[in-house]
């Protein structure tokens, strides 16, 4: 397997990991935390997808921009994964750093719905592209 292969494949073994660990937190009543792991799933998802191109980045918000820059405004995703990873950013930035954390419940099984179907178009497409 080369480089580039090896380290799209680690991105998504850590993607589909945060995404059962968010899915642990929230049926524990662990909401923050939920939130916190779902945001990793995209993190990683994201930098899968940047990683095509030789762009992984380990800054959240280069992540985010180049990830729009070159995927979602050239067409290759939805402007709804944009949406998506901007909306749980925002969740995760709350309750890491606010010490009284607002978001609802619904508001955090939308979070983690939100990153499943991130990270499923993602793998669709990194298998689309034979990258998986």
């Amino acid at each position: 397997m080369d480089a580039e292969r090896k380290e799209i494949t680690l991105y998504i073994e850590n993607a589909r990991e945060m995404l059962e660990v968010a899915q642990n937190n929230l049926a524990n009543s662990f909401y923050s935390s939920s939130v916190n792991r779902a945001y990793y799933a995209i993190f990683y998802a994201a930098n899968a997808v940047l990683a095509t191109k030789g762009l992984a980045r380990n800054k959240h918000s280069a992540v985010m921009s180049v990830f729009r820059q070159y995927f979602v405004k050239t067409g290759i995703f939805d402007a709804e994964l944009s949406k998506i990873y901007g909306d749980v950013i925002e969740d995760r930035n709350e309750g890491d750093y606010e010490l009284d954390v607002s978001i609802t419940l619904e508001e955090i099984k939308a979070d983690l719905e939100g990153a499943k179907r991130f990270v499923e178009e993602v793998e669709k497409w990194l298998k689309q592209e034979k990258w998986l």
